[in-house]
């Protein structure tokens, strides 16, 4: 989801999970929040070659229910965080801790990925955390993913208020466990993750310094962002880039309904985009192409650029080439060569059932497209989405109002700018998602960064310093000095406190 050097650690599955809204059917899947394209398997054995000397494993016993006295509530499972302790300048110095939450994925996968961390770590000679959402990876309750995900009654305990009392608990057990009570905290996420950051410093002030929230579109809630706010911005994206890329797409929708509507229509266009095996349903085709612009937009970065590399193979197609083979030459530039295209066969992955649950549950991020888009309409219907989700998980309802009632976003600069600090809103306005996002000031420390040909999670990702252009250079280190400022106020305080104290005032 490359600059982070990604082909070292995955390989990219034979087609991307249609992560989107489907153009022809119900509103029921919201686009993945993560700092990672698409999705990706691991191999292992090279993740740990490159991470395990500096990563030590632990495990805490974590409780099941923070805001419940019930018996049950008292339960508890392990839940799996990582500490690098290699640039620490130890309790002694009160050298600061960076603590990466977790989102929703297995934590292995943002260990190399995600490099803010450690490429930083030595400038601030910091203690790096990295800990593990609760029903991912290997911190699951209930003692396996079945049990844990079998009925409303194991899963209702997977949310994010529950998410980040657990970050909050893990961060006090470890500054206490390392005599490290005057480290002062950043915390750092990317897309879901950055949403955690930020509410974390919110609702627990006292367990974080500061935050560094990258792409988090805190705002994608109930009515405050326009519902087409992520395709238009998909559209803008393949616009810059290319008017007759945008046009030719724009055109393709007609003309695969135009197809499909004929006798062999379907097996016509299974052979034109050589799907994996037979369409049963135009949708399918629609649903992934749709997919496919939408993931190239939201991880548009360096060096590989995906929405020109779909715009290359369009506009690159020998001129007879009719609309719909136009669009095939691009699929070809972005996924490269391979046997089929389209409906390849794919295992679920925890991800896919996690996130669809945290979407059916609490993060109902309404997302949909209109007339001025380059995609086929598709308002977004919060009741086909409701009664989706019951069906799913046999009753279960939405909470489309959650968020923005616990963690709040209404008129969030009159609310926030008194009230908050300390927190960097960090996007790339290239990122769909931006949309969502906080690209104001609201105060003098609640800061909006963002950069005009910037994409979802880029700054934090590991620099590459033969490929990072000079405007995400200059935007990781604008972040760094507020970082700075944020403890070198800290440990002014600290020191104005040490001396009361010691005076006995």
């Amino acid at each position: 989801m490359n600059s982070c050097q990604l082909s070292l650690q995955w390989r990219l599955l034979s087609v991307f999970i249609i992560f989107s809204i489907s153009v022809t059917a119900t509103n029921f899947n919201i686009p993945r929040l993560s700092p990672i394209r698409g999705s990706y398997f691991m191999d292992l054995q090279i993740l740990s070659t490159d991470v395990s000397e500096d990563f030590q494993t632990f495990f805490y016993t974590q409780t099941l229910d923070h805001f419940n006295y019930r018996p049950e509530s008292f339960s508890t499972f392990q839940q799996r965080y990582l500490i690098n302790f290699k640039s620490w300048g130890g309790a002694n110095a009160n050298a600061p801790i960076f603590a990466y939450f977790g989102a929703e994925g297995p934590l292995d996968g943002d260990l190399d990925v995600i490099g803010f961390l450690t490429d930083n770590a030595n400038r601030f000679n910091a203690l790096l955390v990295y800990i593990e959402h609760r029903y991912y990876g290997k911190s699951i309750p209930f003692g396996s993913r079945e049990e844990a995900l079998k009925n409303a009654s194991t899963i209702g305990y997977f949310n994010s208020a529950q998410a980040i009392a657990d970050y909050a608990e893990i961060l006090m057990y470890i500054k206490k466990k390392y005599q490290a009570e005057d480290s002062p905290v950043i915390v750092i996420g990317g897309s879901y993750g950055g949403m955690l950051a930020a509410w974390f410093r919110l609702k627990y002030p006292h367990a974080a310094l500061g935050a560094l929230a990258s792409s988090a579109p805190i705002l994608y809630f109930d009515d405050i962002t326009p519902q087409n706010g992520y395709y238009s911005v998909v559209t803008k994206d393949f616009r810059e880039a290319s008017e007759t890329c945008y046009q030719t797409i724009r055109e393709s929708w007609s003309e695969i309904e135009k197809i499909a509507s004929t006798p062999n229509g379907l097996l016509i266009l299974s052979k034109q985009f050589r799907t994996c095996k037979p369409l049963q349903d135009s949708s399918e085709l629609k649903d992934n192409l749709l997919s496919m612009y939408a993931t190239a937009a939201q991880y548009n970065q360096p060096p590989r650029y995906p929405v020109s590399m779909v715009c290359g193979g369009i506009d690159g197609a020998p001129s007879q080439t009719d609309i719909l083979g136009k669009i095939f030459a691009g699929v070809v530039a972005y996924k490269g060569n391979r046997s089929c295209y389209i409906n390849a066969p794919m295992n679920e992955s925890e991800t896919d059932v996690g996130w669809q649950w945290q979407t059916c549950s609490e993060i109902v991020i309404p997302i949909g497209i209109d007339n001025t888009t380059m995609f086929p309409p598709n308002p977004f219907n919060l009741s086909v989405f409701i009664d989706g989700c019951e069906a799913e998980y046999s009753g279960v309802h939405p909470r489309p109002h959650w968020v923005t009632t616990y963690y709040g976003g209404h008129d969030i600069k009159l609310i926030l700018q008194r009230f908050a600090s300390n927190i960097i809103f960090s996007n790339g306005l290239r990122d769909p998602y931006s949309s969502g996002g906080v690209l104001e000031d609201i105060s003098d420390t609640v800061v909006a960064i963002h950069t005009v040909n910037g994409s979802h999670c880029l700054d934090i990702l590991r620099a590459n310093r033969s490929s990072d252009p000079d405007w995400l250079v200059k935007q990781r280190e604008t972040e760094l000095e507020i970082i700075e400022g944020w403890m070198s106020m800290y440990y002014a305080d600290l020191k104005a406190s040490k001396q009361i104290q010691t005076n006995g005032i």
